[in-house]
């Protein structure tokens, strides 16, 4: 059996479950996915930028059709063995290959910081989502993420977000906001925190920073706790959020 880190080369940036030294990403990730998917219920849900593939398949367990676009061949190609129930396409998210007013759900999942005309694809989702529509977005803090520069330290990233700046993204490019929330660290993680001087995100960014992808030696202990890490060890609300890991939106198209 192929797994993802066999099918798909590891960037740094698209997490892949069933990868420890990726455990702590993929369970971030996973959590908003998971405080999202009520959302999701019984609805045509289009993911915007799905990666691996593994958020649209859950996605999937609660809406009845998930279109799972994406740009990069290998990565559709992927997707569409890997997780058989959803409708893969391959398309550009600065012009959606869908029709307007045809999803009820757009779900864009730490996507819009790599994309360099972020209004123009706000309007691509605000364009295909029918009236009252929902668009779902997470995305890094830059509060936390970047905290000191306007300019990303990640080079992957185009243009990172605080919580005051995607509400106004969003309301610029038509959509009302219903909910803005932030995604913070909870008990377990927290405690891994203090184990590890205060960042089990810093402990990790000390075995991989100046490694080649895959040659990073990682301490067993770490890679252990790393790998202990559990989506429920995640938690997404309304308080601090110019604190928060991740901002977590839901949007609608009025």
């Amino acid at each position: 059996m192929t797994t993802p880190a066999e099918a798909l080369h590891l960037t740094g940036e698209r997490t892949v479950p069933d990868v420890p030294e990726e455990n702590y990403w993929f369970r971030r990730h996973e959590a908003a996915y998971a405080a999202l998917l009520p959302y999701c219920a019984g609805a045509t849900v289009l993911e915007a930028g799905c990666g691996e593939g593994y958020g649209a398949g859950l996605i999937a367990t609660s809406a009845p059709r998930v279109l799972a676009l994406d740009y990069d061949e290998p990565t559709t190609a992927h997707v569409a063995r890997r997780y058989p129930a959803l409708d893969v396409i391959r398309g550009n998210l600065a012009c959606l290959p869908l029709r307007s007013s045809t999803v009820d759900v757009v779900a864009n999942f730490q996507v819009i910081e790599h994309l360099w005309d972020q209004g123009g694809f706000l309007a691509e989702c605000l364009r295909v989502l029918r009236p009252g529509g929902r668009l779902l977005v997470t995305t890094p803090n830059r509060l936390t993420f970047t905290p000191d520069s306007d300019v990303p330290l990640n080079p992957y990233h185009t243009r990172e977000l605080s919580a005051a700046e995607l509400d106004e993204l969003l309301r610029e490019a038509g959509f009302e906001v219903e909910l803005l929330h932030g995604l913070h660290h909870g008990p377990a993680v927290r405690a891994l925190d203090e184990r590890y001087g205060g960042s089990i995100i810093q402990a990790q960014l000390d075995v991989v920073m100046g490694s080649l992808p895959g040659q990073a030696t990682w301490p067993p202990e770490l890679l252990a706790d790393v790998d202990s890490i559990r989506t429920g060890d995640f938690v997404v609300h309304g308080d601090d959020l110019d604190a928060s890991l991740d901002l977590v939106a839901v949007a609608v198209r009025p």
